[in-house]
């Protein structure tokens, strides 16, 4: 077997990232040798490689569903977003300089097209299956000629396109048959049918509905997907949340001591891995909320500073908000705050930046006692180290280069009283650390909280991840599917005027 699949969607945030895991999980657990596979990604959230390679961190879970070390195989074209009219481009997981848009869709998209055909042949050579995610809509006719990540891609290695709808925004019906009858006849040709996401209710209601869609486009449903709640886990495009909501769509457990703890995250502009909070939300009696006014971090416990692509954009906004002198407020008396890259940076000294933002000689928060340079190299490593006692493994994505001048060292960054500091993602993600560090907090913060022995944030992850191929598995026709991803689209499939515009 040496199958394929693109999984594209109605709209973005339709469920693509998700489903493409939920898939690759699926297919593992029949002992398929399965990778995944995005030509390009647009994020913030990214992650770094064991060779040293930043890619979607969208990927980087499915490679885990896959049960595979994420490679710049799968993700080599990743675009972050730097403002409204530019973004960084990221080739095989190393930048090679900003774009704008324009740029970017006249005429650099497309050649790049090699490079992407050549990352999926190989990984088409070396696995049983590659499950490819595409990105936005594939009726974006606007985009079309240049394409590479939607029908562009499909139409180059021959990939059998599931599209996916999100009828939990409604309209769903009206998506999927809008999605066909804009695409080209060479396009519609490779579209096998669709995948219903996020349904609610009784499915027998839907199923005259998806009568109808086969009569009026020839293809089928291969599935309705129910909603389940938790299950957005490191997605690409969307924070998933509401500003003054909780993390995602999780339920906060209970917590062990009698005392939860309330952590509030500054909601900076271009935020970048605020998955790195996650590993706190994971935790018993842990509440995590975003916010963006001063008066919300009066009743937090800890105040999360996340990382961003746009550090001295992020400055301006906190001192436009208020929050800077709320910040400042805060370190003075001794409640905690955790600064991570970007946040990390901006609670220092001086920053000097002639790379980012191109704003040179910047005045930061002043709290810890750092000079931050941002240099033209991006640091990508995957560090580990020990902390409070426990060991800790995390990566590093960034241009700014630290200087430190006082203070007790943390991860690679420091502490002044209950202001902590660090380039490094994910550390909260090693159990015993994240333990060690919110039992400082609650002292710090006078709270009885008391973290729960057995939380692994690893096998809640795996718990998702197999919450996903259950959702594959017990609601998709698993035998269409397999004979799709092996066999490829079927063949006669009708063309649903008017077609892609000349």
């Amino acid at each position: 077997m040496s199958g394929g699949l693109l999984v594209a969607g109605t709209t973005s945030d339709a469920g693509k990232s998700v489903v493409t895991a939920g898939i690759c999980r699926w297919l593992v657990r029949q002992g398929v040798k399965v990778a995944p596979f995005k030509a390009q990604n647009m994020s913030l959230n990214s992650f770094v490689t064991r060779e040293g390679a930043e890619i979607g961190r969208a990927q980087a879970m499915q490679a885990q569903a896959c049960r595979i070390e994420p490679t710049a195989l799968m993700n080599p074209v990743l675009l972050k977003p730097g403002g409204e009219q530019s973004s960084q481009v990221v080739l095989m997981g190393r930048p090679v300089g900003e774009m704008s848009a324009r740029g970017y869709h006249g005429g650099r998209q497309q050649k790049l097209l090699g490079t992407v055909l050549d990352c999926l042949a190989e990984l088409r050579g070396t696995y049983d299956a590659v499950i490819c995610e595409g990105a936005g809509s594939p009726a974006e006719i606007n985009l079309r000629r240049t394409d590479i990540v939607n029908m562009g891609i499909a139409r180059n290695a021959g990939l059998p396109v599931l599209v996916v709808g999100d009828i939990d925004r409604g309209g769903v019906f009206a998506s999927f048959f809008g999605t066909v009858a804009l695409l080209s006849p060479e396009d519609q040709a490779l579209v096998a049918g669709f995948l219903v996401n996020k349904f609610r209710g009784d499915v027998s209601l839907l199923e005259p509905g998806l009568d109808m869609l086969h009569g009026l486009t020839g293809r089928r449903t291969y599935g309705v997907l129910p909603f389940r709640h938790g299950l957005g886990i490191d997605e690409e495009d969307g924070l998933r949340v509401s500003l003054r909501g909780t993390v995602r769509e999780s339920n906060v457990a209970p917590p062990v001591g009698e005392d939860v703890l309330r952590v509030a995250v500054c909601a900076i502009p271009l935020m970048s891995n605020f998955t790195d909070v996650d590993a706190l939300a994971a935790e018993p009696g842990v509440v995590v909320r975003f916010v963006d006014r001063p008066e919300e971090l009066a009743d937090a416990d800890l105040v999360v500073i996340p990382g961003t692509r746009g550090t001295v954009r992020a400055l301006e906004w906190l001192h436009e908000r208020g929050l800077a002198d709320a910040l400042r407020r805060r370190a003075a008396e001794q409640r905690p705050i955790l600064g991570i890259c970007g946040g990390f940076q901006v609670l220092g000294e001086h920053i000097e930046d002639d790379v980012e933002s191109r704003a040179g000689a910047v005045d930061g928060l002043g709290v810890l006692p750092v000079r931050v340079r941002f240099a033209r190299e991006k640091t990508l490593t995957r560090p580990v180290g020990e902390a409070l006692g426990e060991q800790v493994a995390g990566y590093e994505i960034h241009h700014g280069v630290a200087r430190i001048s006082g203070g007790v060292p943390f991860l690679d960054g420091c502490r002044v009283g209950q202001t902590w500091g660090t380039h490094w993602h994910g550390s909260l993600e090693s159990d015993g650390f994240r333990r060690a560090f919110l039992r400082e907090v609650a002292a710090a913060a006078g709270r009885r909280f008391v973290p729960a022995p057995d939380t692994s944030f690893a096998a809640l992850r795996e718990e998702q991840l197999d919450r996903l191929g259950d959702l594959i598995e017990q609601h998709a026709d698993t035998d269409a599917l397999w004979r799709l991803i092996e066999s490829g689209a079927p063949q006669g499939l009708p063309f649903i005027p008017p077609g892609a515009p000349a």
